[in-house]
């Protein structure tokens, strides 16, 4: 129903407007009875052979919503209700920033690729916890943070441990986005000089706390090698929880439109459908450095049930969709859960 009916609708609108037309939609179904149990019926997929626990956190199956989405942290539960397990809000930044001009979001349709150039717009942290205080989260949610565009680099682990402690006792893990192509900057922050003044930073903060919260580090999908290995070998070494693999890429490869009309687009990270090989080549390279000591969750360009399984079996613990979500729509978790489930059953 949503690709030959709900889909072409919305694409009829830029990429901006569809997006916030579809959190207005979840706004209304919050006050009308019944609607979020029928949703539940129709998308949520009992799954107990998926289960897994990872990072001290119970799962109830492997797949998880992307940050980008719920930018301010309010739909985490109406997301939930089309069967994730986990939600990852933001990015969020300790104060509210506009983002980039608009145009921002663009669609390749015939790709099905994402490019955007948002710049983390979000009403900033303290907005978030609030709705945190006033629904509380019957799932398991993430909280992506990042640093004010404002703010520079020398200076940022002072927005990163801001935010931690805004937020902390209100989500169950963090992800540092230190990977965001869109923001001046924000990738400099993957060098480990940066990086590991950050997260030193937030793994003594996270001491002062009764409770345990996992940090996650977001990484590009452009990064050198070289430096990948310093940052893996850092959070081996330091305590970091985790990885996500990967952010939204700079590169255009994959893309089969027109140069041109690349090019009018112009600048923007790229997610969907071109960037999977090279989150999966991403992931199956951390596994391989780290074995199963630096869980991974693996997200970029998953846009079917066998490319979540290929990206589990390359090593991920969990994955994340976002572009799959907006191009096949909220059915496809429950299409991931229902092939893992009966490839666990036909394996055991």
């Amino acid at each position: 129903m949503y690709k030959h009916l709900l889909r072409p609708v919305l694409f009829r609108f830029n990429a901006e407007t569809a997006h916030n037309l579809i959190m207005s939609a979840l706004s209304v179904i919050k006050h009308i009875p019944f609607a979020r149990t029928l949703i539940r019926l129709l998308y949520c997929r009992a799954t107990p052979e998926l289960e897994r626990e990872v990072f001290g956190l119970k799962f109830k199956n492997p797949v998880g919503l992307a940050g980008g989405l719920d930018k301010n942290g309010e739909y985490y539960n109406d997301l939930a209700n089309f069967g994730f397990s986990f939600v990852e809000i933001g990015s969020l930044t300790p104060e509210p920033q506009g983002g980039n001009p608009k145009p921002r979001l663009f669609r390749v349709v015939d790709d099905g690729a994402i490019i955007n150039r948002m710049g983390i717009n979000n009403k900033g942290v303290k907005n978030a916890v609030e709705h945190l205080k006033k629904e509380h989260p019957h799932v398991i949610v993430a909280a992506n943070i990042s640093k004010n565009s404002s703010s520079i680099n020398d200076d940022a682990a002072k927005d990163y441990e801001s935010a931690f402690a805004l937020l902390y006792d209100f989500v169950d893990m963090f992800v540092i986005n230190i990977s965001c192509p869109n923001v001046v900057g924000l990738t400099d922050l993957q060098d480990i000089s940066f990086l590991s003044d950050i997260l030193d930073k937030l793994i003594n903060l996270r001491m002062y706390f009764d409770e345990y919260r996992p940090i996650l580090v977001k990484l590009s999908p452009d990064i050198h090698q070289s430096q990948l290995d310093e940052i893996l070998d850092y959070c081996m070494m330091s305590g970091i929880d985790g990885v996500v693999a990967s952010n939204t890429t700079r590169s255009r490869d994959g893309l089969t439109i027109d140069p041109e009309k690349v090019e009018a687009i112009g600048a923007g990270g790229m997610s969907g459908a071109p960037l999977f090989s090279k989150s999966l080549k991403m992931v199956k390279y951390i596994h391989g450095k780290t074995g199963d000591n630096l869980p991974i969750i693996g997200v970029g360009g998953i846009m079917s049930p066998q490319q979540a399984a290929e990206m589990l079996d390359a090593g991920a613990s969990l994955v994340e969709i976002y572009s799959g979500f907006i191009y096949e729509g909220p059915a496809i978790i429950r299409r991931i859960l229902k092939y893992l489930q009966k490839r666990t059953c036909t394996e055991n």
